[in-house]
């Protein structure tokens, strides 16, 4: 059985740490940011391009790699969260996520009536206000199978009849269909209703580096609070939320604000979601998450932003003073560097299978030949056959001085979703069961209605 790792608490930042920020500077460039502030600790320039299997936290880059990723709550309502998943079979990897953990509304005091949770924990009831969501949570296990075996075992009703044919066939339907991942909703655990997604650990690595689908990569480019951690995950999550930050910079025009990018950062994974096109999310969803979690977006990204050689703060005294990422108020300014190079710079260390897709729209627009495209590829790779990711290639910079870029970009990512997340929403019918399929859609359906 896999043992679950303690996990690192963050400590509350009540400044820029500028520092740690300088010493995750990547490689965009050859030339970076410095600061006076800068440690004396080395990250290993290769850290993203180092597809390593780690089994101990010791082996991070450095100390408080990651750190960024821990958005806290308060100790009773982690432990609350904790509880529940460990009524289910041990996993690798956790986390809870959406509105019943962090509000995506103003949140209000309500009547115990309203909420979903049949006999909640006191702590989930205050973190909520009284009303309250269904909690979500991904779990990531190493086998499905034997996830799903001793699940069955225990908990035969949160399966819908699928669970009748076993857990091989469970497994199946998990792995293979959709994103990956296999949703049971509306499960009451210790009093509280939850929708778990089970996933294995390796389509869940995957999708963080590579960007497959970007249905679990999409869900971490939010605030979310993370309860069982895997050293491997959490390198590959640092992937996924830079990557999110470099493919949203591909998007914007050169001077923008801080809600524009976490709003272009919180919509990647929504863009092609058959959820959205048929009005089955708010359509203020987007706008909801960043106006009302700005200081965790913050906390997530800032450091991953002083990171980046070609990308900085316009209101930069602002962020001098201690307490200027709890003050919700504030919607900074940025800018950006629109050299072709740089730009191409970042196309390059664009996720592969989503830099893939991007480099095949300009292969088509250019009417480049198939062998001759291949051929190019070839030439940038090294010797042992993998993509030099460091700088961009004459490709990368061609692409990147087309003015259509953010449209290739747009589209690139709709194909990475649209498919995917559709077969995945269908999947939930039969995963889900009838009954609670289709309340999960009518409620979906609800909350489309609302502005």
């Amino acid at each position: 059985m896999a043992q679950r790792p303690l996990i690192l608490r963050l400590a509350v930042r009540r400044q820029p740490l500028t520092g740690y920020a300088r010493r995750f500077a990547s490689n965009e460039t050859s030339s970076s940011k410095t600061s006076s502030t800068q440690t004396t600790t080395a990250v290993p320039p290769d850290w993203e391009d180092e597809a390593q299997t780690l089994s101990e936290f010791t082996q991070l880059p450095y100390k408080d790699f990651g750190k960024n990723q821990l958005i806290e709550t308060n100790e009773e309502f982690k432990r609350a969260l904790r509880n529940i998943l460990r009524k289910l079979p041990p996993v690798t990897y956790a986390f809870a996520y959406g509105s019943g953990v962090f509000p995506q509304s103003d949140v209000t005091t309500s009547r115990i009536t309203n909420s979903p949770h049949p006999n909640p924990p006191e702590a989930i009831l205050k973190w909520q206000k009284g009303g309250g969501k269904m909690i979500d949570f991904i779990v990531a296990a190493r086998y499905t199978e034997h996830f799903h075996s001793l699940n069955l075992a225990r908990h035969r009703d949160h399966y819908s009849f699928l669970g009748s044919l076993g857990s091989g066939i469970v497994s199946h339907v998990n792995d293979k269909y959709g994103a990956g991942v296999y949703f049971n909703p509306y499960v009451d655990v210790n009093g509280a209703m939850i929708k778990y997604g089970v996933v294995s650990l390796q389509t869940l690595h995957r999708d963080l580096t590579d960007w497959d689908t970007l249905y679990l990569a999409g869900r971490l480019h939010k605030p979310v609070k993370i309860l069982f951690e895997e050293p491997s995950i959490r390198v590959a999550n640092q992937r996924n939320l830079l990557s999110a930050v470099r493919c949203s910079l591909l998007l914007l025009p050169p001077t923008f604000t801080e809600k524009q990018l976490y709003c272009t950062i919180a919509g990647l994974s929504y863009q092609g979601d058959p959820r959205m096109d048929y009005g089955s999310e708010n359509p203020r969803k987007i706008e909801n998450i960043v106006t009302h979690q700005i200081r965790n977006f913050r906390l997530l990204y800032h450091d991953l932003i002083m990171s980046l050689p070609n990308v900085s703060y316009i209101d930069d005294k602002a962020i001098q003073n201690p307490d200027w990422m709890d003050d919700t108020k504030l919607d900074l300014r940025l800018q950006q560097d629109m050299d072709p190079e740089r730009r191409g710079n970042i196309v390059r260390r664009l996720p592969k299978s989503f830099r893939e897709k991007l480099y095949f729209l300009y292969q088509r627009k250019f009417a480049i030949p198939g062998r001759e495209f291949q051929e190019m590829l070839d030439a940038s790779k090294d010797e042992e056959g993998i993509l030099k990711k460091q700088l961009g290639g004459p490709f990368d910079r061609r692409i990147a001085g087309e003015t259509d870029l953010p449209d290739m970009v747009a589209r690139a990512v709709h194909q990475t979703v649209k498919w995917p997340s559709t077969v995945q929403s269908i999947k939930s019918f039969f995963t889900a069961g009838p009954t609670r399929g289709w309340r999960y859609l009518q409620e979906k359906r609800a909350k489309g209605k609302e502005r």
